[in-house]
């Protein structure tokens, strides 16, 4: 019997060279695992588009998919865009069903990952020295900004930094040359830019433009690095088939708790029990949106509050 086939959902990129390096990903992840169909697809922005992929994957006998966000927070694309394209598929593909596995997250095996870019960094300088600025993506949802504040303190723990802080590229604050800022008022002298990204980018490139920029001018006598993204490495392919296999096995154990759907944060008290409106994807031709559960496990953030 023919496992169920695991498809890899990326948020899109307008640069060439990370949207291939998400393909190639999905490629040699298949190539290592011949016993199940493996296919990846963009939510928008760049080739194949999920629907073309699921179209592929399902005219060549896949029945059965557990579709893994490559992503490492889980905001809006994953909470709502992904559900719902995934819902549009199904009704495209009668016969057809999916399980949703959860985000990536700040794992113990890309936490590694990052220590070894900022050593690579570092190259050989004394992490006791070094200042760690985490980059994340930035997001208008403040559970999926709390995620990468949670990554940058676990890197912190136990690997002799001088300290780790957080930064963002877009929508959130702070930004890059402020969270070089704060660096600096704490006395680092050598600052790792780390960015929190799986692959090249747009956003990746403009995180090292700004450290740039900030270096040859507020940041004289700072020595200001900056690390390579994740890649990808041995342990993402490990983290993507643990993921599969949770989503096969119905064990997908999200995070509530902070979900501004669920939940009064403050600023944000008015998406309690908001119905999700997926913003339409051009590569898409379907314009029907709505609410969506979280890999069939009851999280529903549309019409049950």
């Amino acid at each position: 019997m023919t496992p169920p086939a695991l498809l890899l959902v990326g948020h899109g990129t307008r640069d060439e060279a990370g949207a291939r390096a998400f393909r190639d990903f999905v490629a040699q992840l298949g190539a290592a695992h011949p016993e199940l169909p493996v296919g990846g697809g963009f939510i928008e922005l760049s080739p194949p588009p999920l629907a073309d992929t699921v179209a592929a994957m399902a005219g060549a006998g896949a029945r059965t998919f557990a579709a893994v966000p490559l992503m490492l927070v889980s905001a809006g694309h994953a909470k709502g865009d992904i559900p719902a394209a995934l819902a549009r598929e199904k009704q495209r593909h009668p016969g057809t069903s999916f399980a949703y596995g959860r985000p990536l997250g700040p794992h113990p095996g890309l936490l590694a990952v990052l220590e070894r870019r900022v050593d690579e960094a570092l190259a050989g300088a004394d992490r006791a020295g070094a200042t760690v600025l985490l980059v994340g993506r930035g997001s208008t949802d403040p559970d999926a900004n709390a995620e990468v504040a949670k990554a940058a303190r676990l890197l912190w723990e136990g690997r002799g930094y001088a300290g780790v802080e957080t930064a963002f590229v877009s929508l959130a604050e702070p930004s890059v040359p402020a969270g070089l800022d704060r660096c600096l008022r704490l006395g680092a002298r050598t600052v790792v830019v780390l960015p929190y990204f799986l692959f090249s980018g747009v956003l990746p490139d403009r995180v090292r433009e700004q450290a740039a920029v900030w270096a040859a001018g507020l940041g004289a006598g700072v020595d200001v690095r900056c690390a390579d993204v994740i890649g990808p490495e041995p342990e993402l392919a490990r983290l993507v088939m643990e993921r599969y296999r949770e989503a096969v096995a119905g064990d997908v154990r999200m995070n509530c708790d902070a979900c501004v759907y669920r939940v009064a944060m403050p600023g944000f008290e008015d998406r309690v029990g908001l119905p999700q409106q997926p913003h339409h994807h051009p590569d898409d031709p379907s314009h029907t949106h709505g609410g969506h559960t979280h890999g069939g496990q009851g999280h529903t953030h549309a019409h049950s509050h």
